[in-house]
């Protein structure tokens, strides 16, 4: 029989970070790192890490002020989110000042909301920096898709009910409902399907999903401010989801049998909401 032997912790735990063989964020790198879905508690310790060495963060709406409090006093904070209906940053001119500031010696710390390449233009800032010669790295986040979900008591996957989940953005880069999707295909493809930013364009997209021969009994559940303590959720069916008024964003929208779960797996309670990390 093994028998687990447990060393004593340092004293203050975090303060183990301190020797831990972390890669540097050097001068005139970036690195593009996923905050998560909310609390600020469900970053990496990677991207924590980096949070402490950047010179410039250049951070997305969706993170938390909590999270940026973190950062050294010395590291300056540059906005760059982008929010449906509201005047926002270019995506050209988001990379342009990405390599800028790289070629200008810093350390820059790109802080984006979830994960950076799940619908969060991760890609394309890669490609300018890779194009523009900047050494760049990729931190992954937990996506709000996934740990958004999870904060609400929501499985993605479960044995008794899907094999299979389709990830769909609500708008493409006009902001309209996205053209190039298959909506037959899409709609029948997986028992669940979750949508980043479609609030917006829910009535449409409820529209297209039923058009295609989706049942508009099917549960869908709205997950706003999801992993905070403003987290809210909305269970409705696709039929009346699309003439919902005044729904919180940002959310996330699943379609499907998994929101059924919530009954027993609720555990973000409000004792829990309480804590700002988590």
């Amino acid at each position: 029989m093994f028998r687990s032997i447990r060393k004593p912790r340092p004293r203050g735990h975090f303060a183990a970070l301190d020797s831990a063989d972390f890669p540097a964020l050097q001068p005139g790198t970036v690195w593009l790192v996923g905050a998560g879905p909310g609390g600020p508690g469900l970053v990496s310790l990677l991207a924590y890490h980096a949070l402490g060495q950047a010179d410039v963060i250049v951070h997305d709406a969706l993170v938390s002020a909590d999270l940026l409090a973190l950062a050294p006093r010395h590291a300056e904070l540059v906005f760059a989110g982008k929010r449906g209906g509201k005047p926002s940053p270019k995506q050209t001119d988001i990379s342009l000042q990405l390599i800028d500031l790289a070629r200008s010696g810093k350390r820059v710390l790109r802080l984006k909301g979830g994960d950076p390449f799940m619908f969060g233009r991760g890609g394309e800032e890669a490609g300018a920096l890779a194009r523009a010669g900047i050494p760049f790295r990729i931190v992954p986040g937990i996506s709000a898709g996934l740990g958004g979900l999870a904060y609400a008591g929501i499985p993605i996957t479960h044995r008794d009910t899907n094999q299979a989940v389709i990830f769909l953005t609500g708008h493409d880069e006009s902001g309209a409902v996205p053209q190039g999707v298959d909506w037959a295909a899409v709609a029948n493809a997986a028992p669940v399907i979750v949508m980043f930013m479609a609030v917006k364009h829910l009535g449409s997209i409820t529209d297209k999903l039923l058009a295609a021969g989706r049942d508009g009994g099917d549960r869908v559940a709205i997950v706003s401010h999801a992993a905070t303590p403003r987290q809210s959720i909305i269970e409705t069916t696709l039929s009346a989801a699309g003439d919902l008024r005044d729904v919180p964003t940002p959310a996330i929208v699943v379609l499907g049998p998994v929101s059924a779960y919530r009954g027993s797996l609720d555990w973000y309670v409000a004792e829990a909401r309480r804590h700002v990390f988590g």
